[in-house]
């Protein structure tokens, strides 16, 4: 009863007159210390959670961010190719503008450049009208010329193969020549040129029109090397191809004026790969 009535006289002091706010002071500032000792293993607890699930979500953001580049890189190269593919597909169709025959692109599906056969295989055959002999180029030049037919695919042999040859011009002077494939895609050489010829580097030589199979004025190749040997009747003259053989994957195969249509299927038959236009 003592300390009820005790009790009840403090609080009744306390709310009247504010006797003890003074006391009350001293006591929180005493036991603050033991209050942030007894919350210490809370707020730890409450840290180390929120750092470990800051942590994870970083975890997963990142995890997240690096699926969403892999996709964006991906996507980047898809459009990439599709740009290079339509920069070829416009310098193609820019080169069946400048020709008055009827031209077809054709898609590569195969290439074979060993140094002793040099051939494509093509998306296109004797249903698409295709015929053996049919000249073939890109953007930039002649690249060779049909040699077998099927009704579904088409073999086309390149100017860079060993065995074939291919009567061209020099534009500067109208020099006439053969142009051999050497079984490498970088070079070509023109045989039978004497040694006093009118020939330098830099020349750009053409296809001449003679043998009845590729029409004159295409461009072939760049002169890129002449040595006069002494002593003998022909010098050595080494061109590069214009056209980019082992980079093209598009190709134009041209209908010459002299080259009748084909019917569908007509053409299964196979010409040696050693034919020369």
């Amino acid at each position: 009863m003592v300390f009820l009535v005790l009790s009840l006289s403090l609080m009744t002091l306390d709310h009247r007159f504010g006797h003890l706010d003074r006391i009350r002071e001293v006591l929180e500032v005493a036991v603050s210390p033991i209050q942030y000792v007894v919350n210490l293993p809370f707020a730890a607890s409450d840290w180390a959670s929120d750092s470990f699930a800051a942590r994870t979500t970083l975890q997963e953001e990142n995890e997240r961010l690096h699926r969403e580049q892999l996709l964006l890189r991906e996507r980047l190269q898809r459009f990439e190719g599709v740009q290079q593919e339509n920069a070829r597909l416009r310098e193609l169709l820019e080169a069946s503008q400048r020709l008055e025959q009827r031209v077809m692109v054709a898609e590569l599906l195969s290439v074979d450049l060993d140094p002793y056969k040099q051939e494509i295989l093509l998306n296109k055959g004797s249903r698409d009208g295709v015929r053996v002999g049919q000249p073939m180029i890109d953007a930039e030049g002649v690249m060779g010329q049909v040699v077998r037919v099927n009704p579904l695919h088409a073999t086309a042999i390149l100017v860079s193969d060993p065995s074939h040859a291919l009567p061209v011009q020099v534009i500067r002077n109208g020099l006439r020549t053969l142009a051999v494939g050497t079984g490498s895609p970088e070079r070509l050489e023109l045989r039978h040129i004497p040694n006093s010829a009118d020939i330098r580097v830099g020349d750009i030589v053409t296809t001449s029109g003679l043998g009845g199979r590729f029409p004159p004025d295409y461009p072939v190749a760049e002169v890129t090397e002449v040595e006069r040997l002494t002593g003998e009747p022909f010098a050595r003259v080494e061109a590069r191809p214009l056209a980019r053989i082992d980079r093209s994957r598009e190709v134009l195969l041209v209908w010459t004026g002299t080259m009748p249509e084909a019917e569908p299927a007509a053409e299964a038959g196979a010409a040696p790969a050693g034919e020369a236009p």
